[in-house]
């Protein structure tokens, strides 16, 4: 791959003019990737074609992209009911339906229904399935939603999706591996030597490029023995998944993989112009939409997740994935579907995320709405981390069991013992800290109705501590907090003055700037050791 040597003169106006286009969506607080698209779209109209160089960069973030799945395939997440179950029930009724309605589309006058027969109408109905995974990844980050029930949830069954992609790209390749395809099962074993390079890579530019080299060397080694390097960029990213470290690896290409996938983005908008025909068959398939949603709520709702989290999980994976795009992409290059087909996928997945981005704006606004409705679907049995808390005899609640809230805990500790409750929603956080001796349950403080699950309100608490790293989680648990009722003391922790400033704007009592504390405390051990040295 000698992607230097490819780049023409204009290609940096082009991608100049991606940046813009993604600047300019931004600003109206939509998906970035719809402008790249957009830019695409702007260049075709223009008389651009694609070059050399925007296909090796559009490759290249595809492989990177499933290099990061592979990184983020926790096998004990996937086997949980409500992931895997979800995901292969959803896929599964949402393929028939699109399916049987693209074949009833194509006896009307729209040509490019038409031209669709049952191959590939299961194919667009299977690129349709998917959910984006650029686009939850941005919404539960905003949101510090990451490790939250639904939050996991939907990161496992786009997962899952990803995964039926990828075997999806591996047969269209439409080949056998070689003989030596065998020795592919050396790397189960040689997963230990990947992991101790990759301890010992760092935690600045050589960590990076190992995920370079593994993702490309991974792909590479896949070709070589007959399959499809997409598959050995995902399997040598599931290699690495249960590494300490591998969390931090995908955290360094995220945002190398964002800029690569311009390149994609950039080649489907190349690939072809909008029509009318094709603009209304990407508007109709947006009506497909709400469909899509609301089976992900009542799967969701039906696996025993709570109606709040269900629409919000719901509401995350309503829209239509970039993983879709490489499917049509993949299915075009042999011949499996229509030219125009990857134009009309491209442009649903634009209307996809002009739909997703206001209704997950205003899911607690839609939810609080619908909220009589939507509760019906509720199961009675709860999953174990949505049962009724009891926090009788704790004077002190600490919401946030990361380093800031464990020092806390054992700090307060000395004085309060065995009255002191911790609250996490990451589940791998609780049990940490419940190995170390803390009492800490699982909980989302941030969720209207968390706080409903305690099945003795607040009586007898005294102090609460915010201390979740994300300012915006601090503000909406202390919203509810109040919400309920709650009228004692209320502490938080910040980072800057202007997050002290909104944090007593919205009720809280007692504002710590993290950073002016580590000081602090810094300056009392200086002077701890001072005094020591004179005695």
């Amino acid at each position: 791959m000698d992607i230097l040597s490819a780049i023409e003169i204009q290609d940096p106006a082009w991608i100049a003019i991606a940046f813009i286009f993604g600047l300019i969506f931004k600003q109206f607080q939509l998906a970035p990737m719809i402008g790249f698209l957009a830019a695409g779209f702007m260049l075709n109209m223009l008389g651009v074609s694609t070059d050399s160089f925007l296909n090796e960069l559009a490759d290249l973030g595809v492989t990177l992209l499933l290099f990061t799945i592979g990184l983020k395939l926790q096998l004990k997440t996937l086997a949980r009911l409500e992931t895997w179950g979800t995901a292969t029930a959803h896929m599964a009724i949402s393929v028939v339906a699109i399916t049987a309605v693209l074949l009833l589309l194509s006896l009307t006058a729209i040509q490019v229904f038409a031209e669709l027969d049952l191959a590939s109408a299961l194919i667009v109905a299977f690129a349709l399935s998917f959910s984006s995974t650029v686009f939850a990844v941005k919404v539960l980050e905003e949101r510090g939603a990451m490790s939250s029930q639904y939050g996991r949830t939907a990161i496992g069954i786009l997962v899952i999706q990803d995964i039926a992609a990828v075997i999806f790209l591996a047969a269209s390749s439409g080949k056998l591996p070689s003989i030596w395809a065998i020795l592919l099962l050396a790397l189960i074993p040689g997963r230990h030597l990947l992991g101790y390079i990759l301890s010992r890579s760092g935690h600045r530019e050589l960590l990076p490029l190992f995920g370079f080299v593994a993702a490309l060397g991974g792909a590479a080694l896949f070709e070589v023995v007959g399959m499809k390097g997409d598959l050995g960029a995902l399997i040598f990213g599931v290699l690495l998944a249960n590494h300490p470290r591998s969390g931090e690896l995908a955290k360094h290409l995220l945002g190398f993989k964002d800029v690569l996938l311009v390149g994609f983005f950039l080649t489907i908008g190349l690939a072809g112009l909008p029509t009318w025909d094709t603009a209304l068959a990407a508007l109709l398939l947006s009506l497909l939409l709400p469909f899509k949603g609301g089976l992900f709520y009542l799967l969701l709702a039906r696996f025993k997740l709570r109606a709040r989290a269900a629409t919000q999980g719901g509401a995350i994976l309503t829209n239509y994935s970039e993983f879709g795009l490489i499917v049509a992409a993949i299915s075009l290059n042999v011949e499996w579907l229509p030219a125009e087909w990857i134009t009309i996928l491209a442009l649903a997945l634009s209307f996809s995320f002009l739909l997703a981005s206001p209704l997950n704006r205003y899911t607690d606004t839609l939810y609080m709405s619908l909220h009589d409705w939507l509760i019906r679907w509720e199961q009675e049995k709860r999953l174990p981390e949505d049962e009724e808390i009891s926090i009788s005899g704790n004077r002190i609640l600490i919401i946030g069991m990361g380093r800031v809230g464990q020092a806390a805990y054992d700090e307060m500790a000395h004085n309060a013992e065995g009255q002191i409750l911790g609250i996490d929603l990451d589940k791998a956080e609780v049990e940490k800290n419940s190995k170390e001796g803390r009492r800490v349950v699982p909980g989302d403080a941030t969720h209207p109705e968390f706080w409903s699950r305690f099945s003795d309100g607040h009586k007898g608490v005294e102090m609460i501590l915010l201390a979740m790293p994300n300012h915006l989680g601090n503000i909406a648990a202390a919203d509810n907090l109040r919400a309920h009722g709650y009228k004692h003391s209320l502490v938080a922790t910040a980072l800057y003055p202007d997050q002290e400033a909104e944090l007593k704007r919205h009720g809280i009592t007692e504002v710590y700037n993290i950073y002016k504390e580590v000081g602090v405390g810094a300056a009392a051990h200086m002077w701890d050791s001072i005094k020591r040295v004179k005695i």
